[in-house]
């Protein structure tokens, strides 16, 4: 008899997942569903005629059914607002998650609006100002909401990291070391900030060029809230800064572009000078953060990436910003 392996993390059939979808939202039977991405959540394609939408189907055991709901009800919040964010849909039954049998076991399933227009990252400056003031415009609405999922601090974005990537990888080598100096560093910025001075909400804390869309240079969209949880809005600031830097090599075209969203924020709602002051830092701890999100996952991803030379070219990239933002520990840059 042969014998029947457990599986950890399987892909469905998106055949199979049409016609539930078409069953579970009525939609008709030319509704087509194909693979759009298998990383983090797997997601799919939906067409029926004109109409387009995602699926998404969350790992199994990465996040509770209390984090997806938390997660929805921010969208549902932020729509209501008449903020520009793929909303999740409910189905004939006024139902919005759905659970699925899969071999590993249950898995959520959301049905998200799609959002228009395209993903790039290469846009202009005007481009930029109107991310910064759509940001400002979500910020608005999530200002001293709580939610029910992951509260990101120094224990949870810098300290646990840390241990986790001395797990996965060899504890001796530099970019360990590295993160070991720079956790202790970022934990006293954050202890030493003026809680008073800096807003604190509901955070998307993946604010890039991958997680929206620009729509005829008119109209962004932001999605994928999955990581949301409670922070400091300038964590969103930060991070986008940080990632804009990563994908514009050209210092000064970066420094247009910055300066253009930030522009674009403070039209909306203005960032206080104790929030400035921490954006250089903030981005650092949230890039800790997903590189023991990273190693978490290996068993997801393998190792075709997941290296000591792809650790080698993310701490690279925050040593390139903090030569940039010239960041000093004890009076010498935190770069060699």
């Amino acid at each position: 008899m042969t014998e029947k392996f457990p599986t950890i993390n399987s892909t469905l059939s998106p055949n199979r997942l049409c016609k539930l979808i078409q069953r579970k939202y009525e939609l008709t039977n030319k509704a087509e569903c194909n693979i759009f991405r298998l990383a983090m959540n797997h997601l799919y394609i939906v067409h029926d005629d004109e109409n387009k939408y995602v699926f998404r189907i969350y790992t199994h055991n990465l996040r509770t059914k209390l984090e997806i709901e938390e997660e929805l009800r921010l969208l549902i919040h932020l729509k209501e607002a008449d903020r520009q964010v793929a909303f999740p849909i409910a189905d004939k039954s006024n139902k919005i998650i759905q659970e699925i049998e899969a071999p590993e076991g249950t898995r959520f399933g959301v049905l998200f609006s799609y959002a228009k227009g395209i993903k790039t990252a290469k846009f202009s400056p005007q481009t930029s100002f109107m991310i910064g003031q759509a940001l400002a415009k979500v910020h608005q609405s999530t200002e001293n909401i709580e939610l029910r999922r992951i509260s990101y601090n120094a224990q949870s974005l810098l300290k646990n990291p840390v241990l986790k990537a001395k797990e996965f990888y060899n504890k001796n080598i530099s970019e360990i070391e590295f993160l070991e100096t720079l956790s202790a560093f970022l934990t006293l910025k954050m202890e030493n900030i003026d809680k008073q001075k800096m807003r604190y909400g509901a955070v998307h804390l993946d604010v890039w060029f991958d997680n929206l869309h620009i729509n005829d240079e008119k109209e962004i969209t932001f999605f994928d809230f999955d990581f949301c949880g409670n922070g400091y809005l300038c964590f969103d600031i930060s991070y986008f800064l940080f990632q804009l830097f990563a994908t514009n090599l050209n210092e000064e075209e970066y420094q247009v572009k910055a300066d253009s969203f930030i522009k674009g924020y403070e039209t909306v709602t203005k960032i206080s000078n104790e929030e400035k002051k921490f954006l250089p830092y903030a981005c650092l701890a949230i890039m800790t953060y997903y590189i023991s999100v990273q190693c978490e996952r290996f068993e997801y991803w393998t190792n075709i990436f997941l290296n000591e030379d792809h650790l080698k070219r993310m701490v690279g990239n925050l040593k390139r910003w903090i030569a940039y933002n010239k960041i000093e520990i004890n009076n010498k840059l935190l770069t060699n």
